[in-house]
């Protein structure tokens, strides 16, 4: 079976049908490729790292009719309407997902050694190449693909649609990890996707209900996934229900279900803050220079500071990032405090024997109580009526999640796109699923197509208007495939 895959099938992108070649070429690569660090971590103090996310939804907005609308990205809609609201942002926007491509190359002609983590959706590179932004992904295909990158760049897996985790169906969930792992192969090589070993759930949503905890990182372990970043106030120590003590060193996420089982992932601490402004202003390296090495399981270890932020989103970003990115690339490099890539980081703990079992164990934020007042293995039933009954003697408990900001719930007041993104879910577990339709089917690729789009976030984070009759049109159309061809 060839190792080359076609970046489209049937004019759709191709998010599934290889299954079977991404696995092997995934197990083939175990141990992972090294991070291939040219950096002597043994002699530095302590150590940055800063990722990058970008996205753009997916939307029927091409014609003026929603119903049979041409589905394009929202970055087409607004260089096609540059006098909506914020749409003349739109070639800043453009110039922001492919500049790393020429920082990158810029800093190593002249001896640096910069870091980056990028993190884009599917649906930003499916609507890249619709809109013709070819230019976009050669300037990135240079940096992922060129040897002399590789330890200046570390891509980040994604879910292909934006989904968030915790309202997300989880069987649907995995199909969104598959898919951006398919389609991150087809545009840049399967040795590119061997590479890739942390994750970056959208809009940094971990779930906290047990189950869907356990199958959400169930699913990223068994994508090949090594590492996870979360939100710091998203998890607690699992000891004690407390705060992170550390939050500049890795932890091991622990989820455990009703049933009993267990799986754990090793978990890079994002700390709170404002997103755009700590990355834009390179934040973490100022933080990180007023730290020293700490001790963890026996070894003395530098802290890594770790910030993620839009990548495009906001006036720093657009304007303030690019000079204060050379500027401190430039800087640090060969310091005490350099930049470096998670990968990497971990690559270098592993070298000096500390292993996953002896860092700090965390579990998602609230779930200390659900374990006080639950036997173990007792099942789904059991355990969502302890649930219940917690939320009765306290209101402000709940299990829908955490994100960037706790003070948005990706469930409460979004009925209006959840019941029909819920029925469409349904309807392809009945339709395709339960009769075991090949994902290499144009049928089963077209309906999935859909239904990803229907979980993009963007519906539900927008919360009214013209974004809620997106999803609500997408849904539509995803439900009408699965009745009219299956």
């Amino acid at each position: 079976m060839s190792n080359t895959l076609p970046e489209y099938v049937d004019d759709l992108p191709n998010i599934c049908g290889q299954e079977d070649l991404i696995r092997a070429a995934l197990a083939r690569s175990e141990p992972r490729p090294s991070s291939d660090s040219r950096i002597d971590l043994a002699r530095i103090h302590s150590a940055f790292a800063i990722a990058l996310h970008m996205h753009q939804p997916l939307i029927p907005a091409g014609g003026d009719d929603l119903r049979t609308a041409r589905i394009i990205s929202n970055l087409q809609h607004m260089l096609e309407h540059p006098n909506v609201a914020d749409h003349h942002n739109a070639p800043v926007f453009r110039w922001c997902y492919r500049r790393m491509g020429e920082f990158i190359p810029q800093l190593v002609r002249a001896g640096r050694q910069p870091r980056v983590m990028l993190d884009y959706s599917g649906c930003l590179l499916h609507g890249l190449r619709v809109l013709g932004a070819d230019d976009v992904l050669e300037s990135l295909r240079a940096i992922t693909c060129d040897p002399a990158y590789h330890p200046c760049v570390e891509w980040l897996g994604s879910a292909w649609g934006h989904p968030v985790a915790p309202s997300t169906p989880v069987q649907d969930y995995r199909r969104h990890v598959q898919a951006w792992q398919h389609h991150f192969a087809a545009i840049f090589g399967v040795a590119a996707l061997a590479r890739v070993r942390g994750f970056s759930p959208a809009e940094m949503a971990l779930p906290n209900h047990p189950d869907v905890c356990y199958e959400f990182v169930k699913t990223l372990r068994e994508c090949g996934y090594r590492w996870l970043l979360v939100q710091e106030h998203t998890v607690e120590l699992a000891d004690s229900g407390g705060p992170i003590r550390q939050a500049h060193i890795p932890h091991r996420l622990v989820a455990r279900n009703s049933r009993g089982a267990t799986t754990s992932i090793i978990a890079i601490i994002k700390t709170q803050g404002s997103d755009t402004k700590l990355v834009g202003q390179m934040q973490p390296y100022s933080e990180a220079k007023g730290l020293a090495r700490t001790e963890l399981a026996g070894r003395a270890i530098p802290p890594l500071v770790v910030q993620i932020a839009d990548g495009e989103n906001g006036g720093v970003m657009m304007n303030e990032f690019p000079p204060k990115y050379l500027q401190v690339m430039a800087e640090a490099g060969g310091s005490a405090t350099p930049p470096l890539n998670v990968s990497e980081y971990l690559d270098y703990l592993e070298s000096l024997g500390v292993t996953p079992e002896a860092l700090p164990v965390i579990q998602p934020i609230m779930q200390h109580r659900v374990w006080r007042g639950f036997a173990g293995g007792a099942g789904p039933q059991e355990m969502d009526e302890l649930i219940g009954q917690i939320q009765r003697e306290d209101p402000r408990f709940h299990m829908e999640g955490g994100s960037w900001t706790n003070d948005i719930s990706w469930v409460r007041g979004y009925q209006d796109v959840l019941r029909p993104m819920v029925s469409a879910s349904a309807r392809f577990a009945e339709k395709v699923l339960s009769r075991d339709v090949s994902p290499s089917d144009p049928r089963y690729r077209n309906a999935l197509f859909h239904l990803l789009l229907t979980q993009t976030s963007c519906f539900r984070y927008w919360g009214e208007g013209a974004w809620t009759d997106y999803g609500r049109e997408l849904c539509r159309r995803t439900v009408a495939i699965l009745e009219h061809d299956f």
